[in-house]
């Protein structure tokens, strides 16, 4: 069995792909040991809980608040999904940079997903940057990717796979996020079963 943590800050729609692909046996082998959440408003937390996952609250602002470097955090965020003996972490729209106090822990074994091509739109907001890059003539499409992440570059890192997405003519910002959103569903998925099950199998 390959034990992941996912680690979340918003409406966890990507968590839901992987829980729903784990139940249907689309990832065979993979078992959610713990869900991670900075926030306590995301809507994940309910996602979570409805599929009785074990779920751990854990936000940066007490750290900060006492004066605790961001180390500090990290490398205790990494004690907790230790405890829950999660060999691989995912990032589905988890808000926060990871430091080495973290990465170091899980080498070359965490994943994340970016609403963009590799070397394109780093950080926040990324599909609204690309829609307003399209409006310029800059681009005709932006795309989705899912990388390992080695180290506290934003967005960057190994690429496991990624896709193009088109923008339309009569696109507004709300129809390219919702077609990203559709694409980073099924790629996520796709990602995680190449690094976990196939890849683990020999195949």
């Amino acid at each position: 069995m390959t034990t992941i943590a996912v680690l979340i800050s918003g409406n966890g729609s990507n968590l839901q792909a992987i829980i729903g692909a784990v139940e249907a046996g689309n990832l065979p082998g993979v078992e959610i040991a713990v869900v991670v959440s900075n926030r306590k408003d995301a809507f994940g937390i309910k996602r979570t809980i409805k599929h009785g996952i074990p779920l751990i609250y854990f936000p940066l602002l007490p750290y900060t608040r006492a004066g605790r470097p961001r180390s500090d955090y990290d490398a205790d965020l990494a004690t907790i999904l230790c405890g829950f003996q999660a060999s691989w972490v995912v990032l589905a729209g988890w808000m926060h940079v990871l430091s080495s106090a973290f990465l170091g822990h899980f080498p070359s074994r965490v994943v994340n997903l970016h609403p963009a091509l590799a070397g394109t739109f780093p950080g926040t907001h990324a599909i609204e940057r690309a829609y307003r890059a399209y409006q310029r003539g800059e681009i005709d499409h932006t795309g989705v990717m899912v990388h390992l992440v080695p180290n506290e570059a934003v967005d960057a890192g190994p690429v496991v796979a990624q896709i193009e997405v088109p923008i339309n003519p009569q696109d507004c910002l709300d129809d390219l996020e919702a077609r990203i959103h559709r694409t980073e569903h099924n790629l996520l998925v796709n990602a995680l079963r190449r690094l976990l099950v196939d890849n683990q199998s020999g195949r």
